[in-house]
């Protein structure tokens, strides 16, 4: 029960014990209220009901010190955009266009327009979707309802000293398409910049763990001229399997690469990969699937590669290595560190 309803239930009790006792002055006392509070709350349950015994705020909003016009369109208009965004990324972001506003003030505009959570950002995209004449399928509302709850991971200190060091390797189920099937992501995340890769399956299985490193992660690596040196991932099948027969072992022994695997029961210790997906989670399908009907994998693996290229190359980052800079960015000052460690090396070698 909020403060407000005990309160209001307090104000009822008042009145129906005058009723009760057939006499005022001694409801009063009993409450320790004045006669003259006893007829205002009466008077007010006469004219307006319960929302008369609402608490009323006696501030007055002091209209000269808001923002302009302009900056509380562009807060509104990215709350829409980009529901899952909080007010300290909001600010960023607006930032980067020119629109300069604390996160303090974006908060006070959403509570303006009661934004100020992001299931009530979520709603509001919804009637606007609604306006807007857009049909869900009865499969798209299921996977909706029964979308995973957010969750809060506290992931351990990870040793990583540059980018490629440690890259970490998770499945994340997505949802059910109609007519496509159940819809799995791979994903992959470099502990040092943060920089993400992502591709959709209809299959959790060796095979495609292995196809997500070929087709994504090594070619990029490559192009940077940096190599992955271990691959950190939790114990399942996909994962896991015999060294000399399991497609995924095998293919991390052909680019030698190392394999380490989370601890039993411990999903946190991978809480990269995990925070990833929430984020993935709140930012891209939660809002893809209330725009669009997707009918098939390719076209949600193009509009994925977009967001992931957001995400890497646009999206502000708040992580302990980013710190306001995008992944991208973190990876490209990350290089010197990787040349530090192979001069090290070479000296130490020599």
């Amino acid at each position: 029960m909020t403060t407000q309803e005990k309160l209001i239930r307090n104000k009822l009790s008042l009145l129906e014990l005058a009723e009760y006792l057939k006499n005022v002055s001694e409801a009063c006392k009993i409450n320790g209220v004045s006669r003259q509070h006893f007829y205002d709350i009466k008077k007010a349950y006469e004219e307006e009901g319960l929302d008369g015994l609402r608490e009323k705020s006696r501030r007055k909003p002091c209209i000269k010190n808001r923002v302009a016009p302009e900056v509380e369109e562009s807060v509104i208009r990215m709350a829409y955009e980009y529901p899952a965004y909080g007010q300290a990324r909001t600010s960023n972001e607006l930032r980067k266009i020119g629109v300069l506003i604390s996160s303090g003030g974006v908060r006070s505009i959403w509570l303006r327009h009661g934004l100020e959570t992001f299931k009530k950002r979520l709603c509001c995209l919804e009637e606007k979707a609604a306006r807007e004449g857009i049909v869900y399928t009865e499969a798209q509302l299921s996977a909706l309802e029964n979308a995973k709850r957010e969750r809060e991971s506290s992931p351990d200190e990870i040793e990583t000293a540059h980018p490629g060091y440690l890259i970490s390797q998770d499945t994340f189920y997505v949802g059910y398409l109609k007519g496509v099937g159940r819809i799995y992501q791979q994903t992959v995340v470099d502990t040092y910049s943060s920089v993400a890769f992502a591709k959709v399956y209809t299959a959790k299985v060796p095979v495609t763990a292995a196809d997500a490193l070929n087709d994504k992660v090594l070619p990029f690596f490559e192009q940077q001229s940096i190599p992955v040196l271990r691959v950190l991932t939790d114990r399942g099948t996909e994962f896991c399997g015999s060294p000399d027969k399991h497609p995924y072992e095998l293919y991390l022994q052909l680019n030698e690469i190392d394999h380490t695997k989370t601890k039993v029961r411990s999903p946190q210790t991978n809480g990269i990969c995990e925070r990833f997906h929430q984020t993935i989670l709140n930012e891209f399908y939660r809002i893809a699937f209330r725009k669009k009907i997707y009918g098939d994998l390719e076209t949600l693996q193009t509009d994925l590669d977009g967001y992931m290229n957001h995400y890497n190359h646009e999206r502000t980052h708040q992580g302990k290595r980013c710190q306001g800079k995008t992944p991208m960015q973190t990876f490209i000052d990350g290089k010197q560190y990787f040349a530090q460690k192979n001069l090290n090396d070479y000296f130490v070698a020599a």
